[in-house]
């Protein structure tokens, strides 16, 4: 892969369909947006003639008055679509956790906290809210589900079920929400250094807490509205009192599919074997025969009711109350429990615990009554990401996108639940619309057509020709197999002429082939007439929604299956403060040209992929001729180390990511002049840049290509002297200088000699190689007979021979592992704009020099005790309190805590102190290229030493970058080795 294709992907993320090939066949390049006039937003708010709207067309950006779709196909036809991803994400529902928003309102920036609440329990679980969350809203969920109730800015905080031995302890202060956010056109914005409180929201806005994000709709032992503990007192301390319940029946596709009746009687029986939940119960009807299961009661009341069964053998019955309209929604019941035994003076406890579960059982059931289970949670997650992202970002839309996200967020739950399922397709069969949780799909289809969130494709007049493709792998194999058939039968030539593949792309390709070669004229009306009508999100939708989803999560690697690793267990986010107090995008203008970035590199990709060198070049020239008009902005100030972070957002950093991929590519052609240029010309106009000492490099290697060595080896001197060039850059610069500079051109020796010269301890080791190619990995016997790479042989024999030594093959992750935990407090600290979004692993500046130079006094606070012995103190209280948690660099299943307690006791703190100071001060550049073996040993209970090691092959050599670490370790008196692994003599 060439040089900066990977991360390019990463920053494409999910490709849009729409916009490109105009941007990239246009004669005039891409125009930078000019920053929206105000004047044109009064006459876009209706002061046109005849009184008609003028709209933005998400497609070419012009302004259109009236009817927009005629305009939209116009555009659409000279566009290219692509299959899109991520089709089958919602087949599992997003169970949700309660958002718990706090704002503290302090001069000149607003706070959101994010950090976990105590006793947030572990209230939600797989099994039980994918259950419950089959179908839609009933009768009964009205308040639940309603869009309108207005934005209630309160937080309660208040002690709740309390009392001796009950589970509720440690939940003293936690937060409640009320009310759902309402649209308003005229949403408040984050601007300047302007305090504002955010918004509390009853919907569960997935929140960071308890080390993860907070996902559940409001927990049943949170505190009620007006501040007071919504817990039910207990009944009397009665040895015959009664529990009695008010719940659901959820989970309705696992139970048996019978008809139910009002005042049916039900029970409860213990399922202690569901691998999902061992708390799980299930609900049957009582019937005098065999009893049916009916689903089981949610999983926040059956974690208190299983042991009242269980260990107090509470025997509980009810009946149905209500019935939704839905076969698979919630269904509302009441139950209550047989007399309770007494207990005596010696059952204190007992008692107690029982006293305990009853108390949270009830607060569990009262809690459900005002708040039942959310039945789509991806619907769920799509309203808070669009509302979330109109609250602090209403700047960036027009008036026409922000109608198009009103209507879509007053449609019904269907429509809703409908469009988020086919958000990821680019078409869909009508006929082929199944989804359990949908009642109506006509009207469902209907209100999103009227808000013009999809297009219908009805006949043949509506079908352009690029969208054949995509209407065609709508159609199984079978069918397309039965269309072949027909061509071949209705015109031959199409048979002698195509191939007999029998993949599904060798029958799309041989229909649209007999279509391109005008043999088969009436194709559309044949494959319309076994599609039947399609269906697909709109391109005004689809650029809208790709924006929203794009500010919310600020990356192109995540989307809406984030909210879906964190209901499952997969990822626990960190506990963090967004504290903001500038926009990322401060006004439209510069959001359009980011966007136009991203599609030019989009396109350069997609245009690498089907090796169209042509595309490749058009993409290159655009992101040059961007990249001359660019000004950098002056970085010596703190609003200027804010801009290095936040540079990432900006038009011209992704045109230089494309522009180095296309340095890359004419190396790869050999054309070097040409890479010389762009080279240069990003020397020229970004002089703050950690990529200058890559580029530098690359600038003296092509020179050195063309012959013209003395400009090689000036560029090299020159770049020694640039700041920004760092870590294996200034390594290679300087063994460049010194290959170049010899006599004649330099007769002067550099300072540096001697530095770069020095020797580095070699050990060579021989083994038993399966296989001796060149170009292929390298592969040996181990001492007990199994293949083993390089490392695992260099392990073997400095546990042996070498010296007894224990050791991990890490390269990199141990140490970026230890840094993690160690400076785990630095990295999350109360830092204004760097933690954007509820969603991140690290602050927005990690790899910048801004992340050591704000927060100086923390980090060498904490390196000072490292250096004092302290480090495997704060290693444990680290490890204990985040275990599992996300975070940049650390990987819990790879390196156990007695692994990383081993290796720091031995590392000893000043050389500890010195690694984790060199990745605080510049993490980009010294993140990698570490040695591949840490090595300890222990001279007794609590004294050790370490070592680190380089393993190379018999044809490896190090990387420039592996030996500036080597030399940069030698120099805070570490042991260190390089380990040649060779054939043992046969």
């Amino acid at each position: 892969m060439l040089k900066g294709r990977e991360s390019l992907i990463r920053l494409i993320g999910r490709r849009r369909r729409h916009r490109r090939h105009s941007l990239l066949t246009s004669t005039q390049g891409l125009e930078i947006a000019p920053k929206e006039d105000k004047d044109e937003v009064s006459t876009v708010n209706g002061n046109g003639n005849e009184g008609e709207e003028m709209v933005d067309c998400p497609v070419c950006r012009k302004k259109v008055r009236g009817e927009i779709n005629s305009h939209l196909d116009k555009c659409l036809a000279r566009g290219t679509k692509r299959k899109l991803s991520q089709c089958t994400l919602f087949q599992l529902k997003f169970c949700t956790r309660p958002k718990v928003t706090v704002s503290s309102v302090e001069s000149n920036f607003t706070r959101t906290d994010v950090g976990p609440r105590a006793g947030d329990g572990n209230i939600c679980d797989l099994a039980s809210e994918i259950s419950s969350s089959d179908g839609p809203e009933n009768n009964v969920q009205d308040e639940s589900n309603s869009s309108s109730v207005s934005l209630t800015l309160t937080t309660n905080r208040s002690k709740i079920c309390t009392g001796e031995s009950s589970v509720c302890n440690g939940v003293n202060r936690m937060e409640n929400l009320d009310g759902l956010v309402k649209f308003d056109d005229e949403c408040k914005l984050l601007s300047g250094a302007k305090s504002t409180i955010s918004r509390l929201e009853d919907c569960p806005h997935h929140q960071i807490s308890d080390d993860r994000i907070d996902n559940i709709t409001h927990s049943p032992l949170s505190p009620s509205e007006n501040g007071t503990s919504k817990c039910v007192e207990p009944l009397e301390d009665d040895d015959n009192s009664k529990i009695l319940l008010d719940t659901f029946i959820v989970g309705r596709k696992f139970g048996d599919d019978i008809e139910l009746t009002i005042g049916a009687m039900v029970m409860l029986s213990r399922d202690s074997q569901n691998v999902k939940d061992p708390n799980a119960i299930k609900v049957l009807t009582e019937d005098t025969g065999q009893s049916k299961e009916l689903g089981f009661i949610p999983r926040e009341l059956a974690q208190y009711l299983s042991p009242l069964i269980d260990k107090f053998q509470l025997m509980f019955e009810g009946h149905i109350t209500s019935i939704p309209q839905h076969p698979r929604a919630v269904v509302p019941i009441q139950m209550y429990s047989s007399s309770i035994g007494s207990f005596d003076e010696k059952d204190s406890s007992s008692f107690q615990e029982f006293n305990s579960f009853r108390r949270n059982a009830l607060c569990a059931a009262e809690f459900s009554k005002t708040h039942p289970p959310i039945p789509a949670k991806y619907q769920h997650n799509l309203l808070l990401l669009l509302k979330e992202v109109l609250e602090s970002n209403a700047h960036l839309f027009t008036e026409g996108e922000k109608t198009l996200l009103k209507s879509f967020l007053s449609l019904s739950d269907d429509s809703q639940r409908l469009f988020a399922r086919l958000y990821a397709r680019p078409w869909f069969r009508m006929a082929s619309i199944s989804y359990a949780e949908i009642c109506d799909y006509e009207e469902a289809v209907k209100g999103l057509s009227e808000a013009e969130c999809v297009s219908l494709f009805e006949s043949i007049d509506k079908l352009q020709i690029d969208d054949l493709k995509e209407v065609l792998n709508v159609l199984n194999v079978g069918e397309l197999r039965d269309l072949v058939c027909s061509l071949n039968k209705s015109h031959k030539k199409i048979a002698q002429n195509s191939d007999h593949g029998t993949r599904k792309q060798d029958y799309v390709a041989r229909v649209l082939g007999a279509y391109e070669s005008g043999l088969c004229p009436n194709l559309p009306s044949m494959i319309l007439g076994k599609t039947g009508s399609c269906v697909r999100i709109s391109a005004s939708a689809e650029s809208v929604f790709w924006r929203a989803e794009r500010l919310f999560f600020l990356n192109g690697e995540q989307d809406l299956s984030a909210f879906l690793l964190v209901d499952l267990g997969i990822v626990k986010y960190p506990a963090y403060n967004c504290i903001f107090t500038d926009q990322i995008f401060p006004d439209r203008s510069d959001l359009l040209s980011y966007e136009e970035a991203i599609e030019v590199a989009q396109g350069m990709d997609e245009s690498l992929d089907e090796n169209n060198n042509e595309l490749v070049s058009r993409c290159i020239e655009i992101s040059a001729s961007h990249v001359s008009s660019f000004v950098e902005e002056d970085r010596s100030s703190d609003s200027g180390s804010m801009a290095a972070f936040l540079s990432c957002f900006s038009a011209s950093w992704v045109y230089s990511k494309v522009i180095l991929l296309g340095v890359s590519f004419l190396e790869h052609e050999r054309r070097y002049k040409d890479a010389i240029d762009l080279l240069k010309l990003l020397l020229v106009k970004f002089k703050s840049d950690r990529r200058r000492g890559y580029w530098t490099l690359r600038l003296s290697v092509d020179l050195e290509h063309v012959g013209w060595l003395d400009e090689s080896l000036e560029v090299a001197e020159k770049g020694l002297l640039d700041p920004w060039v760092r870590a294996g850059s200034i390594v290679a610069l300087q063994r460049r200088v010194l290959r170049l500079g010899k006599p004649p051109r330099r007769w002067k020796t550099p300072s540096f000699l001697d530095s770069v010269n020095r020797k580095i301890v070699e050990v060579h080791v021989q083994g038993r190689p399966v296989n001796c190619k060149t170009g292929v990995k390298n592969v040996f016997y181990g001492e007990d007979g199994e293949r083993c790479g390089v490392e695992e042989l260099a392990l073997e024999y400095y546990a042996g021979e070498g010296g007894c030594w224990q050791g991990v093959h890490t390269e990199s992750g141990i140490w970026l592992t230890i840094f993690g935990l160690l400076m785990w407090d630095v990295v999350f600290a109360d830092v204004p704009n760097v933690f954007r979004t509820k969603f991140q692993t690290a602050p927005l500046d990690l790899e910048t020099d801004s992340f050591y130079e704000v927060r100086r006094g923390l980090v060498e606070a904490l390196l000072d005790k490292i250096e004092h012995g302290m480090a495997e103190e704060l290693l444990i209280m680290s490890w204990e309190s985040h275990v599992g948690t996300a975070c940049r660099g650390v990987n819990w299943d790879k390196h156990s805590l007695s692994e990383l307690r081993a290796a720091v006791t031995c590392i000893g703190g000043p050389c500890l102190a010195s690694i984790c100071r060199n990745l605080a001060q510049d993490y980009r550049s010294w993140s990698s290229g570490m040695p591949d073996l840490l090595l300890w040993r222990f001279h007794d209970d609590y004294r050790g030493e370490a070592k680190l090691v380089e393993v190379k092959g018999p044809r490896d050599r190090l990387s420039e970058q592996q030996r500036a670490w080597l030399l940069f370790l030698m120099d805070c008196g570490f042991n260190v080795e390089v380990c040649k692994v060779s054939h043992a003599p046969i």
